[in-house]
């Protein structure tokens, strides 16, 4: 009898292939950084909550052959789940820290809105990034 796939680390490199792919586009796309200037923190903060549960529906819903309830947990939450979650937000911080996108996109602002609007910019990017990464894990 086989029981069902175990969480490994292999499993996050496949994640992080996925989450990069598709965080790109977004963090080097000016109306992305237009549109989460615009944001309040409750439209980043409901992104942020759209992400978990794409992540979560894609993961656990969407693939019969994961069971939630069996895998490794930390702090109540699936190993895998948090994996995924951690690669869709940190592929898209990661890469707008490393193409220098807030001082690109955000001239004239303070450090503190800069932070603010990245921040946005990294929840609406993770939508994206999630899903790649998702089907990286769940396709692999």
């Amino acid at each position: 009898m086989v029981g069902p796939p175990r969480y490994k680390l292999a499993d996050t490199a496949q994640q992080i292939v996925g989450g990069f792919l598709l965080a790109g586009p977004f963090v080097v796309t000016e109306e992305v950084w237009t549109l989460a200037d615009g944001m309040s923190w409750f439209h980043g903060l409901a992104t942020a909550v759209l992400v978990a549960v794409i992540g979560y529906g894609a993961l656990y819903q969407a693939d019969d052959d994961r069971d939630p309830d069996t895998e490794a947990e930390v702090a109540g939450l699936p190993l895998r789940f948090l994996s995924l979650i951690s690669v869709a937000f940190g592929s898209v911080a990661l890469l707008a820290i490393l193409l220098n996108a807030p001082a690109s996109f955000l001239e004239g602002m303070g450090r503190m809105e800069q932070l603010e609007v990245t921040l946005r910019v990294v929840s609406v990017g993770a939508i994206f990034s999630v899903v790649g990464a998702a089907t990286a894990d769940s396709v692999f």
